[in-house]
């Protein structure tokens, strides 16, 4: 009975550390295209105003470093993740440039799977928020 007890402890602490460790690399968008107005391409402006949305809805604090390139920054449960968005009128990236609490390794670009996760769905949410507009009817 105490074997049976001592295996399913160890087991249990194994999982829980093995879950803690969520490690991976950090995946950057580059050049990703910008879905078009149908008929139409779109200004600078406009493209500005949506990228700074789309990451505003998120909860991402965006600022505008100059006409071409967003500063992003996420706070979450006392984790940062911090990029940078440069675009044009056809295409944009995102690019990671720092965070806190979240383990990154500069020599490997590795951290917390969160980084890459938030990340992601900044883009998502950039694509959601040009893919509807792009329709007119």
């Amino acid at each position: 009975m105490k074997r049976t007890s001592l295996g399913v402890l160890l087991t249990g602490l194994v999982l829980l550390v093995a879950l803690g460790c969520r490690h991976g690399p950090i995946v950057d968008f580059t050049d990703e295209k910008i879905p078009a107005v149908v008929g139409e391409g779109r200004t600078l402006g406009q493209v500005t105003n949506g990228i700074m949305s789309a990451g505003t809805n998120l909860g991402w604090s965006m600022k505008l470093e100059n006409p071409g390139n967003i500063f992003g920054k996420l706070w979450l449960r006392g984790h940062m993740v911090a990029v940078d968005i440069p675009y044009s009128t056809t295409t944009y990236s995102i690019l990671y440039t720092d965070s806190a609490n979240l383990h990154y390794n500069p020599e490997s670009k590795t951290g917390h799977t969160n980084i890459s996760g938030w990340m992601r769905n900044l883009h998502l949410a950039i694509q959601r928020e040009f893919a509807g507009a792009a329709w007119k009817y």
